[in-house]
């Protein structure tokens, strides 16, 4: 990061750490992230967008794209359903990464031409102009008139949901201040905040995001691994000379597993949420809606199997130079009685 920090400067900086809202001081990012702006981004549509570009320490470049705009309730709905189904954004998106991340090459360690992706859509309304001329009407006052529209917004659905989806969408809604109102769902979310608030919430949702492609990607990983050692272990089954390299295949699978140990520790603790502060229930409404803690099971799942296959492994091993010794002694044995026979 410091090497990075270097790269970019003076056009790129560390983020802004802290969080507002009585939020205590140690909640805060382990290893800053660096933000970077970003050239416009020119759909095939005609519609710019602004961009900027954040660097985190474990190998997560995130590419924010906004549109800012102005409009009603049947019109954001309409625009909010096309933004989460184009596919015309994400090549230019990727494209983006691709030519920032030469830029910075020399800051990064191994870095991998196959990429794992998640994108989000976050709709933030700064402002909401009623029929009586207020412009800020209270989050109760909001999901009582417009419930049905956020969670269509939510969906990027056109057409009315049934009350029970509603229902358990809106059970994802949580809010500060009467004034505000964050709805989060897996897709994409609904914050209804002022600007400098509702950007650090969105720090929170895109925490949660990358958490769940780090947990993507080791469980992918992991299951890689675990194939590949299960045909080498088949292979050499019947073998037995085959099995004197088990030691260093489970040195190589054990190395793996601790590698991704160290790292999703280091994911858990780029940001620390304890407590009951508002950005914790934040980040726990967020990860469960897009499934974090499923995918975080999942890996630990196959660490547990991978820590079994090596003590196997190892046991097999054992096993065989145990055979052996006991052959070579009963050998030597043998030799022992054959010479004592003939009198020697």
């Amino acid at each position: 990061m410091t090497k990075l920090r270097e790269l970019v400067f003076p056009r790129g900086s560390p983020m802004k750490p802290t969080f507002p809202r009585r939020t205590p001081d140690y909640v805060q990012f382990e290893e800053v992230p660096v933000v970077e702006p970003g050239e416009a981004v020119v759909l095939p549509s005609g519609e710019t967008l602004c961009c900027s570009i954040k660097y985190y320490s474990y190998a997560v470049t995130v590419v924010q794209l906004e549109a800012p705009f102005e409009c009603d309730w049947d019109a954001l709905i309409q625009q909010s359903s096309r933004w989460m189904n184009r596919t015309d954004a994400e090549p230019l998106a990727r494209e983006t990464a691709r030519r920032h991340l030469e830029r910075v090459a020399p800051s990064m360690i191994k870095p991998t031409e196959k990429w794992s992706v998640e994108d989000y859509l976050a709709i933030e309304l700064n402002e909401i102009r009623q029929e009586t001329g207020s412009a800020r009407p209270d989050a109760a006052d909001l999901l009582a008139g417009h419930g049905k529209d956020i969670v269509r917004l939510i969906r990027g659905e056109l057409r009315p949901l049934a009350p029970k989806v509603v229902e358990d969408v809106l059970q994802s809604s949580i809010s500060y201040y009467a004034s505000d109102l964050v709805v989060i769902g897996n897709s994409a979310s609904l914050i209804y905040d002022q600007p400098e608030d509702a950007a650090a919430t969105l720090h929170v949702l895109e925490y949660a995001k990358m958490q769940l492609l780090e947990f993507r990607y080791y469980d992918n990983l992991m299951t890689r691994t675990l194939s590949d050692f299960y045909d080498a272990l088949e292979r050499k089954r019947n073998v037995l000379l085959a099995r004197w390299t088990l030691p260093r295949d489970a040195k190589r699978v054990n190395t793996i597993r601790l590698d991704v140990m160290e790292l999703t520790e280091h994911v858990d603790n780029a940001i620390k949420f304890v407590s009951d502060i508002f950005y914790a229930r934040v980040y726990w409404l967020a990860a469960t809606r897009m499934g974090v803690p499923d995918y975080r099971k999942l890996v630990e799942d196959k660490l547990r199997t991978v820590g079994e296959l090596y003590e196997s492994m190892r046991d097999q091993f054992h096993e065989a130079r145990t055979f052996v010794l006991e052959v070579a002694v009963a050998i030597l044995a043998l030799l022992d009685v054959i010479l004592l026979l003939r009198g020697k």
